[in-house]
């Protein structure tokens, strides 16, 4: 018996593509249109081509910014991925500590981020701030405000602090939906803890892994808000990310086609990097 479609059901998903059509390509468009002009003000635009794709692609400071992120993410990464790890694998399975444990995973991820930022500027001054004055008191010279190194290790535990507990819920999820019957059969034979988790547990988080893995990386390679509130971008151009240069072009130079250019260029690379993130953990999926 042959089968019959009906196409009607597409007519249930055509509110949500007017939807994503109105939020994102329309928006898109606007800014690919601004890329490829220029104009001196009273609304009045002239062709300008690839030049700002041109300008931006030959600026030491649109590979400067790049680098920095680039840095961010991977020590992010290499940070909140094992810790994530770790975390849930010592979180209890049952009883009361379940649902407390839960609930202080969460509470980190439920603040704005303008709120963190605020509350690591304050944390991390020398005069007010409970970490900087200690650290002080200690005998440590801690200033995140005229040092690179103190404002990237400022940044750095603060999104390790705000983020890593949204990997721990993902690990953790995927760790309770393992059955009971692995644990059962590698008990009886003998297995060590190193190699339950190894061939049990790592296997059956690789799908949360991969999730946990692209959400951080493109939250980590978009952050703009914190590191703003907390640093400026500064002292310098330290941490001055893209996302950083990227508003103070467009916002604070008005320059509207090389801000422009810039966020195409700066998506095109967000979308080319998780790619690879992804086919590389879904072929390594596939081929263990």
């Amino acid at each position: 018996m042959e089968k019959t479609w009906n196409n009607k059901a597409w007519f249930l998903v055509l509110p949500v593509l007017l939807l994503v059509a109105f939020s994102a390509a329309i928006p898109l468009m606007t800014v690919v249109n601004y890329s490829v002009q220029d104009t001196f003000g009273n609304n009045e635009f002239f062709w300008a081509g690839t030049d700002w794709f041109d300008d931006i692609l030959h600026s030491d400071r649109f590979w400067e910014a790049l680098q920095r992120n680039l840095l961010f993410s991977f020590i992010i990464l290499a940070l909140e991925i094992p810790l994530g790890i770790f975390i849930a694998l010592n979180m209890p399975k049952k009883g009361l500590g379940v649902p407390v444990c839960l609930v202080l995973m969460s509470l980190p991820l439920l603040i704005p981020w303008n709120v963190v930022g605020t509350i690591w500027q304050v944390f991390g001054r020398v005069d007010i701030g409970l970490l900087g004055h200690t650290l002080e008191a200690m005998g440590l010279d801690y200033n995140y405000v005229r040092d690179p190194i103190d404002a990237w290790i400022t940044i750095i535990v603060m999104d390790v602090w705000h983020w890593t507990s949204l990997v721990v819920l993902l690990c953790y999820a995927g760790l309770v939906s393992i059955p009971e019957a692995y644990y059962q059969a590698a008990k009886i034979d003998g297995a060590s803890r190193w190699s339950v988790f190894r061939y049990i547990q790592l296997p059956k988080m690789k799908r949360v892994l991969l999730i946990a893995v692209l959400l951080r990386f493109m939250d980590s390679f978009m952050i703009y808000t914190e590191p703003f509130v907390v640093t400026g971008g500064g002292p310098g151009n330290s941490t001055t990310f893209l996302s950083i240069d990227l508003v103070k072009m467009a916002v604070g130079q008005f320059d509207l086609g090389p801000a422009a250019a810039m966020s195409i260029v700066y998506f095109l690379i967000i979308l080319l990097l998780s790619w690879i993130f992804y086919t590389v953990m879904t072929s390594s999926d596939a081929n263990s």
